[in-house]
């Protein structure tokens, strides 16, 4: 093997194989009910839900991350369940109802978990907030008991590095509560 032509490529983990970034000849049609509305996408099988959402459809309220499941920045709803969007190839949500932050409310009209949101004060940076949002709001309809300890469970799944967990309970309690949202003391 004196000659470098016989030697195989090697591939890294660390460095993957180059994937084509544009849909090719490999692409796939997806049709997507985002937000009560209809979307068509030529795609690669194996672009995730939060890259479609973000990079295709410029839907940019859902965040990446950690891009693994395991800060909850791109949750999003599925069927009306929460959803870490990341881990989500898009082409196998063809005929799903999908919504993201854009869908619960805007400016002009928020969602009462956004409103309690912002008289909590329950953000530092921000970067977290949409996916604790879509969080806050499944968990509305989940069968969470009444106590903080119980919300911060359902809750546990998206991360604040900030560190603005007290804000984020309270803002979900005073909805479950209907009561007028107050920042934590």
């Amino acid at each position: 093997m004196d000659n470098e032509s016989d030697l195989e490529p090697v591939v890294s983990a660390a460095e993957p194989a180059t994937a084509p970034t544009t849909a090719g000849n490999d692409s796939v049609h997806v049709k997507l009910k985002i937000n009560g509305k209809d979307y068509a996408l030529d795609i690669d099988p194996r672009v995730t839900l939060l890259d479609a959402l973000r990079e295709r459809l410029q839907l940019t309220g859902s965040k990446k991350g950690c891009d693994h499941g395991q800060c909850g920045a791109c949750t999003v709803h599925i069927n009306g369940r929460r959803v870490n969007s990341c881990l989500c190839f898009a082409a196998m949500h063809e005929g799903d109802e999908i919504t993201t932050l854009e869908g619960i409310g805007q400016p002009e009209n928020l969602h009462p978990v956004q409103a309690a949101f912002v008289a909590c004060d329950a953000y530092q940076c921000g970067y977290c907030t949409p996916g604790q949002i879509m969080s806050a709001v499944a968990l509305l309809k989940e069968p969470c008991g009444p106590d903080d300890a119980e919300v911060k469970e359902f809750m546990s799944g998206n991360i604040c590095r900030c560190g603005a967990y007290p804000n984020i309970v309270a803002a979900i309690q005073s909805v479950r509560q209907n009561a007028k949202p107050q920042k934590a003391g």
